[in-house]
């Protein structure tokens, strides 16, 4: 099954190839399109959020009056779950089922000709970085580190546009964690070819700008959305907490 998939993938490639005559462009426009088609995933995956930090406050005043009762508290839980008709696993599902998408098609940008470019910019999108180096020198392969730097910086950004709705500390955690990443994005793009690049750039720039003009419009209006279900069904968390009997003491 896998590996009709990336025949798969591998045969749109070289089609697209055949219609734009340039490997480079070709690997754009086909990471293009599995992002337009994973786009309606994304979307309920950010309602799915939107509406899980709306019911955060509810789900953590559950935890804390049931923490000696977990069965109540899981009852009480799916009850919230169910009236703002909510799957735990909306968030998830999406991001699971992009995976071998991704994956797939990192395998197939690796395995594109050794005399694949990208027009006059890339001269072989089969090479890395740190080969370019090796053979031709710095200046040859300033393309090459460009786009690698774009990785890194383009890695980074997401996380930073993530920080508008954090408090100090979880962005200060945010901030650093986005600095570890795109370091180490650098390092990992250095060694792959141009392709695999050129396909991560692609989509971290895609991501970027979906993220700037979609995913917060997406979010603001599904937390309103549930905002105003809670408003006009709250839910009742009946608390009846079991009374803890003095133990009695032992007669000396």
């Amino acid at each position: 099954m896998w590996e009709w998939f990336i025949d798969f993938l591998t045969a749109v490639l070289a089609g697209i190839e055949g219609f734009v005559g340039d490997w480079g462009l070709a690997v754009i426009i086909l990471t293009v399109i599995v992002r337009l088609i994973l786009t309606p995933l994304m979307a309920h995956s950010t309602r799915s959020t939107a509406r899980m930090q709306v019911m955060q406050p509810k789900l953590q005043e559950i935890q804390e009056r049931y923490a000696d009762d977990p069965v109540r508290q899981s009852e009480e839980l799916r009850k919230v779950y169910a009236d703002m008709k909510f799957n735990p696993l909306g968030g998830c599902l999406p991001l699971l089922l992009q995976m071998p998408i991704f994956f797939g098609l990192f395998s197939v940008v690796q395995a594109v000709p050794a005399d694949a470019c990208f027009y006059n910019i890339l001269p072989s999108i089969a090479t890395s970085c740190s080969t370019v180096v090796a053979e031709s020198g710095w200046l040859v392969a300033a393309p090459y580190i460009i786009f690698d730097i774009l990785f890194g910086v383009l890695t980074f950004i997401p996380m930073v546009l993530n920080t508008s709705m954090q408090d100090s500390s979880q962005r200060s955690q945010t901030m650093t964690m986005g600095g570890v990443m795109a370091v180490m994005m650098l390092m990992f793009g250095w060694g792959v070819p141009a392709a695999v690049l050129l396909y991560y750039v692609t989509s971290a720039l895609w991501q970027v700008v979906q993220q700037r003009l979609i995913t917060q419009r997406v979010m603001e209006k599904a937390k309103a959305e549930a905002e105003a279900e809670a408003a006009n069904r709250p839910v009742e968390v009946d608390v009846v907490r079991r009374e803890k009997k003095p133990r009695p003491h032992k007669k000396n």
